[in-house]
């Protein structure tokens, strides 16, 4: 009896689903019969989500060569290659330091903050911005932003070097087109 009443019980819920409009008729002549072209083209309208993208991603980790064209980011890492890196993302368009401290102050240490708003090497294309924690004796911390003429300097110092960059790049390479983020 208990059987009997989950069967009629779930074929009601399969009618009822099918009668809620999940399934439409489609016109054979107005789908496209490439399985790839229908999910991107579903994909773009919203309609779905891709969870891999193909089984050949499955042997690689990504590709990250886009970051190696922009001369903005190529500065950033190498001006704060001296300090480890907590979080870098550059599709986020992020670059944040570890806490570090210079050996003449050991109770004051300093978080550098990286923002790409542009690709474009100019003034508004990126934001930096610098963190600092003083720690007492009994390891009480206070975390302050730091408003101090290093923001500035960071800062020009990584749109020289993405000038410099960008300007070898183009006397090797006349054809090279960096690339662009949206």
């Amino acid at each position: 009896m208990k059987k009997t009443f989950k069967i009629i019980c779930i074929i009601c819920l399969f009618f009822n689903f099918v009668s809620c409009g999940i399934y439409k008729k489609v016109d054979a002549r107005k789908v496209d019969p490439n399985a790839k072209k229908r999910a991107e083209k579903n994909i773009q309208e919203g309609k779905g989500f891709r969870l891999l993208d193909g089984a050949r991603d499955l042997n690689r980790g990504g590709v990250f060569e886009f970051a190696s064209s922009n001369p903005m980011w190529r500065a950033s890492i190498k001006l704060l290659e001296f300090t480890p890196l907590s979080n870098v993302d550059y599709s986020g368009g992020i670059i944040i330091t570890d806490w570090f401290y210079d050996d003449d102050d050991e109770d004051s240490s300093v978080k550098i903050t990286v923002k790409f708003l542009s690709n474009e090497i100019r003034a508004e294309g990126i934001d930096v911005i610098v963190y600092q924690k003083i720690c007492n004796e009994l390891n009480k911390c206070k975390v302050s932003r730091v408003e101090s003429g290093l923001e500035k300097e960071i800062k020009l110092a990584i749109l020289k070097q993405a000038a410099i960059l960008e300007q070898n790049e183009r006397v090797k390479n006349p054809d090279f087109k960096f690339l662009e983020r949206d």
